[in-house]
């Protein structure tokens, strides 16, 4: 985390310094899970068992300020599990709406494929809008909110693939890889530390320093040349030859993402500007998850995430 540490501001980077003395060979994960915070956009993250996947958001949640809530995802989850239910109060003769889970700043919705259609589709209000519907009443939810998602791709009994509506509301979709040989020596030596009672100073970034890192994050400079940039990179995928192997482009909304992430970034890295390095290196995450290939793609092989990498290729930067 050195070359981003050594440019982040001064909130931001001890936050990524306590993040990555707990998560080993997982930078490129930090570095999304501060994005998130920085440009208010929710994670999807994939990656087999063992991972620490929720590790990471555990942690994330412990260096924060604000509430947090965990939600394990079961076939049988009902929506109100997750927004909240009136309950009729007999002292009062009147029902009163108690919140769940997702009033809270940070959420971890861990195994979101466990959840069935209806649970998952309960979260979109959620996550597009900040706020919550029960009945004829609309609440606000916490400020800042980050919905934190994972799933496992190695299980397919049990579970509901999400629908492309809500995976565009992520966003950034992460996947994780297994350790080479080194790392998976540090992982171990981490929890042989831990388990023998070597602690990791605890810090605490306030709500009101989160506010004003993400209101100074989504102030940096875009400029035109990089706007027109972005705009080709995700027209790219609606115009040949790329059309040909996708079934539905990127929307809008990827536009947005894509350059709200290149902010992030930006920030990240200790500049007031982003660059063309920004947009692309988060492009695989903030993109590929927003298309479907055709049939014939998939039986072939070919992957959203090698397309992007494609359109990479064939778009020049400015």
């Amino acid at each position: 985390m050195d070359a981003m540490t050594d440019h982040a501001p001064g909130g931001v980077a001890a936050l990524a310094d306590h993040l990555a003395e707990g998560l080993v060979g997982h930078e490129v994960l930090i570095e999304r899970l501060l994005i998130g915070v920085l440009a208010g956009g929710h994670l999807l993250i994939e990656g087999a068992p063992g991972l620490a996947k929720t590790r990471a958001v555990k942690r994330l949640a412990e260096a924060m300020d604000g509430g947090f809530a965990r939600i394990q995802c079961t076939p049988d989850l009902m929506p109100s599990d997750l927004t909240g239910t009136p309950v009729f109060r007999p002292q009062t003769g009147a029902f009163e709406f108690v919140p769940g889970p997702v009033f809270h700043n940070l959420v971890l919705v861990d195994e979101i494929n466990r959840a069935p259609p209806k649970v998952q589709s309960a979260l979109l209000e959620a996550m597009a809008e900040g706020q919550v519907t029960s009945g004829n009443e609309t609440m606000k939810l916490p400020d800042p909110f980050l919905v934190v998602a994972t799933q496992n791709p190695i299980e397919h009994d049990g579970t509901f693939p999400l629908p492309e509506a809500q995976l565009d509301r992520f966003l950034m979709h992460v996947v994780l890889h297994l350790p080479d040989p080194a790392t998976e020596r540090r992982i171990l030596d981490l929890v042989e530390a831990e388990g023998q009672g070597v602690a990791i100073a605890p810090m605490q970034l306030s709500l009101d320093d989160v506010r004003a890192a993400r209101r100074a994050a989504m102030s940096v400079h875009l400029s035109g040349p990089l706007r027109d940039y972005i705009v080709r990179l995700v027209t790219a995928t609606r115009a040949e030859p790329f059309a040909r192997d996708i079934e539905h482009a990127v929307s809008p909304r990827g536009s947005l993402a894509l350059a709200a992430a290149a902010k992030a970034r930006a920030y990240l890295h200790g500049r007031d500007f982003a660059l063309p390095e920004d947009v692309a290196e988060v492009a695989g995450d903030a993109l590929a998850h927003r298309m479907v290939m055709t049939w014939r793609a998939v039986a072939e092989g070919r992957t959203a995430r090698a397309l992007i990498a494609d359109v990479l290729r064939a778009v020049e930067a400015l």
